[in-house]
């Protein structure tokens, strides 16, 4: 076996145990440390007021994958990159305010100017979507793209599980496109190995019924990861053929990212066509619909599992196979993505308004 794939899987279970006794280790503490105040208007699916510790892990880990790179990397310059410190520094701002905002409850312009600092500093250090022939609009998408899924990855953590198992899917999705691109050599492809193992080990506390929840430290640490290495690796992966290349990254994403972002668009959809404010949380999530319907906490974590699953497959489809692009994996790729999105935005207006949230 290669040296280098054993040591990532030596360094998998290490995290993956890490994870666990982490985890395991801040329940223990967690009677007054990590919960909210229950006077506190947050709106949550559960009724109980549960830990929000498991951010904490996932950070701690991150800082652990660097550390081992530093060791086993310690050739490689790109830990050394400004380009490297601009992606430590967005993510930890977006730890920090996610942190801030479990303690204290942050109001919506403070966690905005926050999520704007992130994208900033990733445009600012060189890391930016790079789709149109005029960079101001490569620097605005890709800003709000950051916005976009450090959002969509906070609002989606409405029920137990499901933020976990979304996040493992696109993790798998990044991690092979990196091995693609770079190989196995790289400090994001020890710290992709490291959340990997950072979410299996929380699921075990946050499945249904869960013990423990990630919070905005984790959803938001989360959020800016994921969307700051699918810049990378996502939407400016190695130059394929020009013919329709356009399209190519674009469709990955929507496939890849395809929970979020249906649920974000269907919520906020529905709200403003009620005269409601987006910003607004409320029990209105294409998960909270699942569960109208009938299912429980642990078949709609499943059915999540299942989706993500299947967005897994597809996005690794396209990497794997479509190294040149024409019209036809557009069509088919598209018609998954709007079959999906059309089938839960009509599951939101199916199961009455009597749940609104």
């Amino acid at each position: 076996m290669d040296p280098q794939v054993l040591s990532y899987g030596i360094f998998f279970v290490i995290t993956l145990v890490m994870s666990l006794l982490i985890n395991n280790l801040l329940l223990k503490f967690s009677q007054t440390l990590g919960i909210r105040n229950k006077r506190d208007m947050v709106i949550r699916w559960s009724a109980e007021s549960k830990p929000s510790l498991g951010g904490l892990t996932f950070y701690i880990i991150f800082l652990f994958s660097l550390s081992v790179y530093t060791v086993v990397f310690d050739e490689s310059m790109q830990i050394r990159s400004i380009q490297f410190a601009g992606f430590l520094l967005a993510v930890t701002l977006g730890f920090l305010m996610g942190l801030y905002d479990d303690a204290y409850n942050t109001n919506v312009p403070i966690k905005l100017i926050s999520q704007i600092g992130c994208g900033l500093i990733l445009i600012a250090t060189g890391t930016h979507i790079q789709l149109f022939d005029i960079l101001l609009l490569d620097y605005l998408l890709t800003l709000l793209w950051v916005i976009g899924i450090m959002n969509s990855i906070n609002m989606l953590d409405n029920m137990d599980a499901v933020t976990s198992l979304v996040s493992l899917g696109i993790a798998v999705n990044l991690m092979v496109s990196m091995i693609l691109t770079d190989g196995i050599t790289t400090p994001y492809s020890l710290v992709i190995t490291g959340l990997i193992a950072s979410l299996a080990g929380f699921l075990v506390f946050n499945w249904h019924p869960s013990r423990m929840f990630m919070g905005d430290t984790g959803s938001q640490f989360l959020g800016v990861l994921l969307a700051a290495l699918s810049v990378r690796y996502l939407w400016n992966p190695p130059l394929i053929h020009e013919q329709a290349s356009f399209f190519r990254p674009v469709i990955l994403v929507l496939i890849v990212f395809a929970v979020p972002v249906i649920d974000t668009a269907t919520v906020v959809i529905r709200r403003i066509a009620r005269g409601r404010s987006p910003f607004v949380g409320g029990k209105d999530h294409t998960t909270h619909h699942l569960s109208y319907l009938g299912l429980s906490d642990t078949q709609v974590a499943r059915f999540i599992l299942a989706v993500s699953f299947s967005n897994c497959l597809l996005g690794v489809s396209i990497l794997l196979y479509f190294n040149s692009w024409w019209w036809l994996p557009s069509l088919l790729y598209l018609a998954y993505f709007m079959t999906l999105f059309l089938s839960l935005f009509y599951l939101t207006g199916s199961t009455g308004n009597e749940h609104k949230g």
